[in-house]
C-alpha cells in the first residue's frame, strides 16, 4: 500500500514538473529577475501590441464624419505620443521613488491615503482583466483576417489563448521572458518594415481607399468637430495601456532595479511614439478604413496596410501571425502585474491572503489563475468582440495614472524636492486627469459605466475583506493578561457504522485518550439493533453503546441532536468526535465505498467546542 502511494505521488510530482517546471528555491529568487532585454517583452508587450489596433480605433470614430475627419488621424496620434512622453517622464520619477514596485496603488496609498490607493488598485485590477480580454481578442481577429474560416471559433480561440499565456506564466517570470522576447521584437521589426515600405509605396503612387465601416456623414465634422476629435483621441488612448506595468513591476528587474526599469520604460516610450505615429500616418497615405467584423472581406486596418505594402504573400502572413502572437502575448503584461498588484493589496488586507503566496515557481500562482478565469468569462460574455470591449478599456488605467501623479506631487512637496520636479508631476496630474474625464465622458454610454460600477463593487469588497481581517486580528490578539485556560474535561464520542477490524483500532484509540467515552450507532433499520448490541458486547471494549434510530434515514441529524444535548450538559468540556474512515487500496475503489465520515465531518465543522478526529483504517 505504502509503495503504491509513493509511486502515485512520484507520478503526480513528475507530471507537475513536466507541465509547470521544477520548484525553485526562495534563495534563487534574484536569479529569476529580468534584464532590460527580457523586461521589455514581459512588461511592455501590452503597450507595444496596442499599435495593432489603436490606429483602427481612432479611424472607427473619424470615419463617421467623412474624409475631412479621417485626415486628422496623424495629428491625433502625435497628440497621444506627446501624452505618452508626459506619462513616461512621470513614471520614471515614480520608479526611482519606489524601486521595489507597487506603481499607482503604492504611490496613492502612501501619499493620498488608503482610500485613494484602493481606488487606484481597483481601477488597475479591472484594467488588467480588460487588457487580457482585449489583447487576446484582437490577436484572434488578426488570424481571422488571414484565415476567414476561423470566424465561428473566435471565442474558443480566445479562451484557449488566454489559458496558454496563463500556463506559460505559471512556469515562472524568467521563462515567460524567454518565450515572449522573440515574438515581441519580431513584431517591432515587422511594423518598422511596414512603415518604411509604406513610405516608398505611398510616394508617387495612387491608392484606392477601402470601403468604410459606415458611409461618411456629410457635414458631420463641421457640426460635431470637437466632440468627434475628443472621441477619437479617447479611443486612441488605448495606446497608453500597459505603460504603468514597468513601474508596478520594477522590483522584478535585476539590480539596480530603478535604473534598469526606467531605461526600459524610456525605450518603450520611443518605440510607441515611432510605431504609433508611423502606422497612423501610413493608414492615411494608403487610404485604408475600418471594416465590419464578421463580414467575408473583413481585415483589420493593420492587415489592410500589410496587404497594400507587401501584397498577399509571405510578408503579409508573417505580419498577421506576428500580430496575433504579440497581441496574445500582450496579455502577459497583465499576467505579470495583476498577480503582483494583488499580492500587495493582499498583504495590506484588502484581498484574500492566498493571493500573496508565492508558488513553487516563485510566481503568485493564485493571482495568475484568478486573472485567467476573469478574462475568459469576459471574452465569453462579449463574444470576443474588441469593439465592444475597448469602450470599457483605458478608464481604469488613466484613473491610476492621475492618482499616481497626484501622489507624487504630494510626496515631492513633503520631501521639498526641486520645483521643476513638482511642476512636472503637476503637469502630469492635470494632463492625465483631463484625459481620464474625456475618456469617461466619451465612452460612458458605450460601456464605461460598467467600469464605474465594477470599481464600486471592488471597493465594497476591499472594505469587507479588510473589516474581516481587522475583526480576526482583534479576536485572536493575545492581551497581556491572557493565559492558558485549563479544559474541565474531554468527552469522546465514537461513531461506528458496524463492527469490523477498522472499528477495533478506533476503539483502542478512544480508550487511550479519555475514560469518558461512549459509542454512538445510528441506524435506520430497527431489525439490526439486537445484532449490533450483541457484537458490541463482544468487541466493544466495555464502551457504553448508544443506539440512535433514524426514521427518516438521515445519518447526520440524529447525531447533531445528540451532540448538541451533550454540549449543553457539559458546556466547559471539549467534545471529541471520533470518525472511522476507510482508505481504499486503489484510488478508483474509493467511489465504491459508502463512506459516512465525509458528511459527518462537514456537518460538524461549524460546531463550537467540538473536535473531529479521523481514525483511518487501510484496506490493504
Amino acid at each position: 500500500m505504502d509503495q503504491e502511494v509513493e509511486v502515485r505521488r512520484s507520478l503526480l510530482s513528475s507530471l507537475k514538473r513536466l507541465i509547470f517546471g521544477a520548484p525553485i528555491a526562495t534563495s534563487r529568487a534574484h536569479h529569476e529577475r529580468l534584464s532590460r532585454f527580457y523586461g521589455l517583452p514581459v512588461f511592455a508587450s501590452d503597450a507595444i501590441s496596442s499599435m495593432a489596433y489603436a490606429t483602427e480605433e481612432i479611424l472607427l470614430v473619424l470615419v463617421l464624419a467623412g474624409s475631412m475627419a479621417t485626415g486628422m488621424v496623424t495629428n491625433i496620434s502625435i497628440a497621444i505620443a506627446i501624452l505618452v512622453g508626459i506619462v513616461i517622464f512621470s513614471y520614471v520619477r515614480t520608479i526611482y521613488a519606489y524601486p521595489q514596485g507597487g506603481g499607482g496603488y503604492r504611490v496613492s496609498s502612501d501619499n493620498l491615503g488608503s482610500k485613494a490607493g484602493r481606488v487606484a488598485g481597483a481601477a488597475l485590477l479591472i484594467d488588467y482583466v480588460l487588457t487580457v480580454a482585449v489583447s487576446v481578442s484582437s490577436g484572434v481577429l488578426a488570424i481571422v483576417s488571414a484565415f476567414p474560416q476561423a470566424t465561428p471559433y473566435i471565442v474558443h480561440l480566445g479562451i484557449a489563448a488566454t489559458l496558454l499565456v496563463a500556463w506559460i506564466n505559471l512556469r515562472g517570470t524568467r521563462e515567460s521572458g524567454l518565450v515572449f522576447a522573440i515574438p515581441t521584437y519580431t513584431f517591432i521589426v515587422l511594423i518598422l518594415a511596414l512603415i518604411v515600405g509604406g513610405i516608398f509605396k505611398a510616394i508617387g503612387s495612387e491608392v484606392t481607399p477601402t470601403s468604410a465601416v459606415h458611409p461618411p456623414a456629410s457635414g458631420a465634422f463641421e457640426v460635431f468637430g470637437l466632440w468627434i476629435v475628443l472621441r477619437a483621441f479617447s479611443a486612441g488612448c488605448t495606446a497608453l495601456t500597459g505603460i504603468e506595468a514597468i513601474a508596478d513591476g520594477a522590483g522584478a528587474f535585476k539590480a539596480p532595479e530603478a535604473k534598469n526599469a526606467s531605461f526600459t520604460l524610456i525605450t518603450l516610450g520611443v518605440i510607441i511614439a515611432v510605431l504609433f505615429v508611423g502606422a497612423s500616418w501610413l493608414s492615411l497615405q494608403l487610404g485604408v478604413t475600418p471594416l465590419h467584423v464578421g463580414t467575408p472581406e473583413y481585415k483589420t486596418v493593420l492587415a489592410q496596410m500589410a496587404e497594400k505594402v507587401f501584397g498577399i504573400g509571405p510578408m503579409f502572413y508573417a505580419m498577421q501571425i506576428a500580430t496575433m502572437v504579440i497581441l496574445v502575448l500582450a496579455a502577459n503584461t497583465a499576467f505579470a502585474d495583476f498577480p503582483r498588484l494583488s499580492s500587495f493589496m493582499a498583504k495590506d488586507g484588502y484581498l484574500p491572503r492566498q493571493l500573496s503566496n508565492l508558488g513553487d515557481r516563485l510566481v503568485f500562482q493564485n493571482g495568475i489563475m484568478l486573472l485567467a478565469i476573469a478574462a475568459c468569462l469576459l471574452i465569453f460574455a462579449f463574444h470576443g468582440d474588441t469593439h465592444k470591449l475597448i469602450p470599457l478599456y483605458a478608464v481604469g488605467v488613466f484613473t491610476s495614472f492621475t492618482l499616481s501623479q497626484a501622489g507624487m506631487v504630494v510626496r515631492q512637496v513633503k520631501l521639498k524636492a526641486p520645483s521643476w520636479g513638482v511642476i512636472a508631476s503637476v503637469i502630469g496630474t492635470l494632463t492625465t486627469g483631463v484625459v481620464m474625464l474625456i475618456i469617461l465622458v466619451t465612452k460612458f454610454s458605450g460601456g464605461a459605466w460598467l467600469v464605474v460600477i465594477a470599481v464600486a463593487i471592488l471597493l465594497t469588497f476591499f472594505y469587507q475583506v479588510r473589516k474581516h481581517y481587522d475583526y480576526l486580528a482583534e479576536r485572536l490578539n493575545v492581551g497581556p493578561d491572557e493565559h492558558v485556560k485549563p479544559i474541565s474535561g474531554t468527552v469522546l464520542l465514537l461513531v461506528p457504522p458496524r463492527i469490523h477490524r477498522g472499528i477495533l483500532h478506533a476503539i483502542a484509540y478512544a480508550q487511550n485518550i479519555s475514560a469518558d467515552c461512549r459509542a454512538i450507532h445510528i441506524t435506520d433499520d430497527p431489525s439490526t439493533v439486537e445484532n449490533m448490541k450483541a457484537q458490541w458486547d463482544k468487541f466493544g471494549g466495555h464502551l457504553p453503546l448508544v443506539i440512535l434510530e433514524s426514521p427518516y434515514r438521515s445519518l447526520v441529524e440524529p447525531l447533531l441532536e445528540y451532540i448538541d444535548q451533550a454540549v449543553s450538559e457539559e458546556p466547559n468540556h471539549i467534545l471529541t468526535i471520533i470518525v472511522p474512515q476507510a482508505v481504499a487500496k486503489h484510488w478508483w475503489q474509493t467511489i465504491l465505498h459508502n463512506n459516512a465520515a465525509t458528511p459527518i465531518k462537514m456537518a460538524l465543522a461549524s460546531r463550537k467546542n467540538v473536535v473531529i478526529t479521523n481514525v483511518r483504517y487501510f484496506l490493504e
